[in-house]
């Protein structure tokens, strides 16, 4: 079937590639066998990816199989990579210079919070995570801030329409992108100049994307634009690991793929190389309870293996002790090591307990996900000073390094010379240029002066010299590698530390990249970096990460705890999420390659209370044949009452949907004249979506007891609470 799925290159092409079925392996023959065969171009070839990890990979391995032919010029990279790449081309076409600085999410929230206070919209009024978040959505959505002014309904929408708005203005008059943008100027191009769609059409030949079903809407369209004049498409993807929705992915990307292509082959990979034939058994039990699905059963390459073990605690310190005594059996009785195990959680919060006993056990242990190079202050303000001397209209980076280090120059200052640009319509640096002129106090003048000298001494070192002169010259220039040094303490030299080994990375890109271009390339890499940050493989640890950071990922042993109602899943209001939630429970198990364990405690510390908690529908979702308790018994099953479906219950508590159905919601309530009554759902503009348990009193004094899906159950006055009722 891998042979078929390479081997066929004429028209759209979908590879449902199961977890552990060689998708990667079918990507890369592809692309070698399109260059080596079929004689196609590199140049010709676009593969799109969604980290830089595996587009390194990937180009490798092509090389390896062309045996002494060329990838050189295979376009290959991730959607933002690729799309800054064609943007740096033709952005001038839409009213940017090519220039243009790229946002992160620091950078991206630090205006939005400058265009609240334009606005005069407080922080407290809407955050600005939530307004970052409804912008990103949009942007992934394709959709612009007329169209979504135009769509905003309740309160947060309405206020973050404006952010939009003037934050898309301030972005523009900045010339920079932030990494939303990246995905929907390239759409903006194509419409505003045709002519550039269809040059690219003509160019790509062939375009193949990794990941199909996590792409979002602007990815889709950008996709679909290209590849509409050869119809050469080739996705790979599947549909039961899309677990990216609160992100953008659009899982009907994939659902509807022969919508769009009516002609496409489809080729189903099932043959699974990681799992046994147990763990393959159970996930195929679970996924399968999902109705938006395309069918297809895993077969496992391996033996049947041994069977999923179930551990129940009566609380979530217990159940850290319980993962970290399985460990140590079976380093004892399998010889296994640290590195052989992976424990996931659904929630960044629960790693604390395991943390906690991981230590005292002396148990070596990583997590993943945290704060990743990229993100460290000092790395922050080093590559601020970088951008701004690619590009001087970059605001954000100037007021990020125009006190670094100390400057004396004081937010007063820095708003009079904000306003003086504003009403000479000039940037902040050509503000800060005519300072002297325009009458600005000489103590300030004096301290704006020093750090003129060194920007333009670093703009004199990068029309010649390589990225890593200017990055040694920026250190002797500012002194922050001394001040560090002086200041000698852990947290000066591990920041110091950090500041070398961004010297070293610019160093091997100056010494690699001769022809590239400079600064603006060796930028482009930083901003698209992605958090991910591999471990050295003669590392020996134990690995803690959410479900969502294991994708892509396996090991030979793996825990997934804290498999509880609201915990595991922690959606159970709408069907699509539920689904969702079990896709993500399918990952995990799928993660593992020789052993599972699934894990619950009847007890845990939520919001600072400890708390009687219900065993996760999902642990009865797996059959009960394939799992033994433990101790290595069979589990005991019964049917459970009330659940549709079927399904069984190991002892405890029913599902939490079914407390509803049991009195906490009182169904035969009459109805409200505003449709407020127990068993409504709701949405609050800060805690968001929730149920309605019982509603008390009249008029004025009407209370609602609501039970939220992130902020747990609230007591609110209806006046005051502007709930939005589904209808």
């Amino acid at each position: 079937m891998q042979r078929q799925a390479v081997q066929s290159t004429s028209g759209p092409v979908m590879v449902l590639a199961g977890a552990g079925s060689g998708k990667t392996r079918v990507i890369t023959y592809r692309i070698a066998y399109l260059i080596g065969e079929e004689q196609v171009a590199p140049h010709e070839i676009l593969a799109l990816t969604f980290t830089n990890k595996a587009a390194s990979e990937m180009r490798q391995r092509v090389d390896q199989l062309l045996e002494g032919g060329s990838s050189r010029g295979l376009w290959i990279g991730t959607f933002h990579s690729i799309f800054a790449r064609l943007l740096r081309q033709y952005i001038h076409l839409i009213g940017y210079e090519e220039n243009f600085s790229i946002y992160d999410s620091d950078d991206s929230k630090s205006l939005i919070r400058q265009v609240m206070k334009e606005l005069d919209i407080p922080p407290d009024a809407i955050p600005v995570n939530t307004v970052q978040g409804i912008i990103s959505r949009a942007k992934n959505s394709f959709v612009l801030p007329d169209q979504f002014h135009a769509e905003a309904s309740d309160y947060n929408a309405q206020k973050a329409a404006k952010i939009y708005e003037r934050y898309s203005v301030r972005l523009k008059e900045n010339n920079a992108l932030d990494f939303d943008d990246l995905l929907l100027k390239p759409l903006e191009v194509f419409r505003v100049q045709p002519a550039v769609l269809e040059q690219l059409q003509n160019y790509f030949r062939y375009i193949l994307i990794d990941e199909y079903q996590d792409t979002n809407r602007a990815q889709y369209l950008v996709a679909k634009a290209l590849a509409s004049h050869h119809r050469n498409i080739f996705v790979v993807g599947d549909d039961a690991q899309s677990i990216y929705s609160w992100r953008g992915a659009d899982i009907t990307n994939i659902l509807n793929f022969r919508d769009d292509y009516p002609e496409a082959a489809v080729f189903k990979l099932v043959e699974n190389y990681r799992s046994t034939q147990t763990i393959l058994e159970a996930a195929n039990g679970i996924i399968k309870r999902n109705r938006k699905q395309i069918e297809k059963e895993l077969v496992s390459m391996q033996e049947k293996g041994e069977p999923i073990t179930l551990l129940e605690s009566f609380n979530e310190k217990r159940e850290a002790e319980k993962v970290g005594e399985e460990i140590r059996r079976l380093q004892r009785e399998k010889g296994l090591d640290y590195r052989d195990f992976a424990v996931f959680y659904r929630t960044n919060a629960q790693s604390r307990v395991l943390e906690d006993l991981f230590r005292m056990d002396r148990i070596p242990y990583r997590i993943f996900g945290s704060v990743s190079f990229y993100k460290r202050k000092e790395i922050k303000d080093a590559v601020a000073y970088l951008r701004f001397i690619s590009n001087d209209q970059d605001t954000e980076s100037l007021l990020r390094i125009i006190n670094f280090p100390p400057r004396k120059i004081g937010e007063v200052s820095i708003g009079k010379l904000r306003d003086h640009a504003l009403r000479n319509g000039t940037t902040v640096y050509e503000a800060i240029l005519g300072a002297g002129q325009a009458g600005f106090p000489a103590r300030l003048c004096n301290a704006l002066g020093g750090f003129i000298a060194v920007i333009e001494q670093l703009r004199d070192v990068a029309l010649e010299g390589s990225v890593y002169d200017v990055l040694s010259s920026l250190y002797e220039l500012t002194g922050i590698t001394s001040l560090l040094q002086a200041e000698n303490t852990p947290e000066s030299m591990s920041r110091y530390e950090n500041l070398q080994e961004l010297l070293s990375m610019a160093r091997d890109f100056s010494d690699h990249n001769e022809d590239a271009n400079g600064l603006n390339d060796f930028l482009n890499g930083i901003s698209l970096a992605t958090d991910y940050e591999d471990a050295e493989e003669h590392d020996n640890y134990v690995s803690l990460m959410t479900v969502h950071s294991a994708k892509g990922l396996e090991f030979p042993v793996v825990f997934i705890t804290g498999l509880e109602e609201r915990l595991f899943p922690l959606a159970y209001y709408e069907s699509e999420e539920l689904e969702e939630e079990r896709r993500l429970f399918y990952v995990a198990v799928t993660r593992a390659q020789r052993k599972v364990f699934l894990s619950w405690a009847k007890s845990r510390y939520h919001y600072g209370q400890p708390q009687v908690t219900l065993k996760s529908m999902f642990i009865d979702e797996v059959d009960h044949a394939l799992m033994v308790t433990e101790g290595g018994r069979a589990v005991s099953l019964q049917p459970e009452e009330g659940r549709t479906g079927g399904g069984y219950r190991f002892g405890g508590s029913a599902p939490l949907r079914e407390t509803f159905s049991k009195g906490a919601v009182q169904k035969d309530a009459p109805r409200d004249p505003d449709g407020l009554r127990p068993g409504s759902r709701v949405h609050h503009p800060m805690f968001g979506p929730g149920i309605v348990l019982s509603v008390q009193g009249k008029g004025g004094d009407r209370k609602a007891k609501i039970r939220f899906r992130n902020a747990g159950e609230k007591t609110l006055m209806v006046q005051y609470a502007n709930l939005v009722v589904e209808k």
